[in-house]
């Protein structure tokens, strides 16, 4: 017979779970988003709701999962849009004539560019299988559709990335 109690698992503090989580939280926000100050806003919002609702958070199986599922569901559902789609660029006096890094930069802004031009759903899925990783029945449990769903969701946004982008392989290996 033994008469030590268990030991009680601790629950997880918020600060504890900004500190481990929080960088990761705003990766996922970014690539969601397309801006650094876009997807600060979305993680900062997304930390007032879960402080305020701490004991709800902390409860839950994977409070990091929690919070990942809080960031995605405020992406999609953000109200807060820009009133102009326009992408400030300065004009360029004299344009190198040998391909050099800027190059690649520019090849990735205008990833950046087609991919704000995807719906909310879309991107979200694309970002979630290829920057997170995530299978398609996660990402379906993440989104609450079916994982069908999120394959056809998934196929539709690469045709319309592969549509925007001349001279691009039916290869995904141009996404970022």
């Amino acid at each position: 017979m033994n008469l030590v109690p268990e030991a009680a698992v601790e629950p997880v503090s918020f600060d504890d779970l900004v500190a481990s989580s929080g960088r990761r939280l705003l990766r996922l926000a970014l690539m969601l988003s397309g801006s650094l100050h876009t997807a600060e806003d979305l993680v900062q919002t997304v930390l007032v709701r879960a402080y305020r609702h701490w004991d709800r958070v902390a409860a839950a199986d994977r409070p990091e999962a929690y919070l990942r599922r809080m960031v995605v569901n405020e992406f999609l559902s953000w109200r807060r849009r820009m009133t102009s789609r326009e992408v400030p660029v300065a004009e360029l006096g004299d344009v190198p004539g040998v391909e050099d890094a800027s190059t690649r930069q520019a090849q990735r802004d205008a990833m950046w560019r087609l991919l704000a031009l995807l719906p909310r759903q879309q991107r979200a899925v694309l970002v979630l299988r290829y920057y997170e990783d995530l299978p398609d029945a996660e990402i379906a449990a993440l989104l609450g559709c079916s994982p069908s769903t999120v394959r056809s969701n998934a196929a539709r946004a690469l045709a319309s990335l592969r549509s925007g982008v001349p001279g691009l392989d039916t290869d995904t290996e141009a996404l970022p």
